[in-house]
């Protein structure tokens, strides 16, 4: 890491993912459980499911049901507005937090009061870097990136994407790995 690099509150750049991930179904309780984590803030979008639909398709509704058995606590805290992430965090029963504003760190401390947990036993579930790694990393928390679920049709998170790419790259040539 460069030492002229902007650090969240973690010490690390703020750029880069605590760990990436293939998808959400690839984080196990294992995995959690090994780094203290007992709770999770979910982002919706290209995360959970694409983006605006209120289907949950069937890996992610096992992977939901895995966490929730192995007691995991689950919040959503994401951009949108209520009436797109109120129904979906019902339909999956969660709590949730409507227009965040990540990368701002408030929407994500109210998510994990929900829950009733420490920074230190909290992390983040997302798929991009600018909003949620950002996000996490001022906060504090651990963000484990996971790729898109969908190709992304907004030309303005297409274009984050691209500007994605060299950071993403970083994290995997200072020895990060895809888990």
């Amino acid at each position: 890491m460069d030492p002229d690099e902007e650090r969240g509150a973690l010490g690390v750049p703020v750029f880069m993912p605590t760990q990436m991930f293939r998808s959400v179904a690839s984080i196990t309780p294992e995995y959690l459980k090994e780094h203290g984590i007992r709770a999770l803030i979910l982002d919706v979008d290209n995360t959970l499911t694409g983006h605006g639909s209120q289907e949950l398709p069937e890996h992610v509704e096992k992977w939901l049901n895995e966490m929730k058995q192995a007691g995991i606590l689950l919040a959503i805290a994401s951009n949108n507005f209520e009436k797109r992430v109120a129904p979906f965090a019902k339909a999956i029963g969660v709590e949730h937090v409507s227009f965040c504003c990540k990368p701002a760190p408030w929407g994500l401390a109210r998510a994990r009061k929900k829950m009733g947990v420490s920074k230190k036993e909290v992390a983040l579930v997302g798929d991009q870097v600018f909003t949620d790694a950002v996000g996490a990393n001022f906060y504090g928390i651990p963000v484990l990136l996971c790729k898109p679920m969908y190709r992304d049709i907004k030309p303005s998170i297409r274009l984050k994407r691209v500007l994605e790419r060299p950071l993403l790259a970083r994290y995997r040539k200072k020895g990060g790995n895809i888990l």
